[in-house]
């Protein structure tokens, strides 16, 4: 009989969890954060939805090896990477993303033209760092 309390007081606590606003927001956050990167770290080597080698500021093509095309292959693993590390540890690959987006919005602050999308990602690097912060706090509740 102690066994059934025991199964029915572990439960309790999980199906708490999925009724907090706050861990909704984090699940919604850590869902978003590791499909958006890998979809769009993929679209880097089809340039299905855009033209991905146009969003390359001139200037930092010229410092990587290679053409544009190659180096959106390269941020494209990377992209990958982050949206996976986002999956598997949210507390540091939320950090991940944020980081990736400041450089991105560098990228995009130096083309004219682009600023609407640095606002845009400017957003998506709040999001990140509130996933980051939200992963460190369902984390330390999650612990025995």
């Amino acid at each position: 009989m102690s066994s059934v309390t025991t199964s029915t007081s572990s439960a309790a606590p999980r199906r708490a969890m999925l009724t907090d606003p706050g861990y909704q927001a984090f699940v919604i956050l850590r869902v978003g954060f590791t499909v958006a990167p890998i979809l769009f770290g993929l679209d880097k080597f089809a340039n299905l939805l855009v033209d991905w080698p146009a969003y390359l500021a001139p200037w930092i093509d010229d410092l990587v090896p290679g053409s544009a095309q190659a180096a959106m292959y390269a941020v494209g693993a990377i992209e990958i990477v982050a949206g996976l590390a986002v999956a598997l540890a949210p507390r540091f690959g939320g950090w991940l993303v944020a980081g990736w987006l400041a450089g991105i919005i560098v990228n995009l602050l130096t083309i004219p033209g682009h600023y609407d999308i640095a606002l845009r990602d400017f957003g998506l690097l709040l999001g990140a760092v509130a996933l980051a912060r939200l992963a460190q706090c369902y984390h330390a509740e999650q612990r025995p």
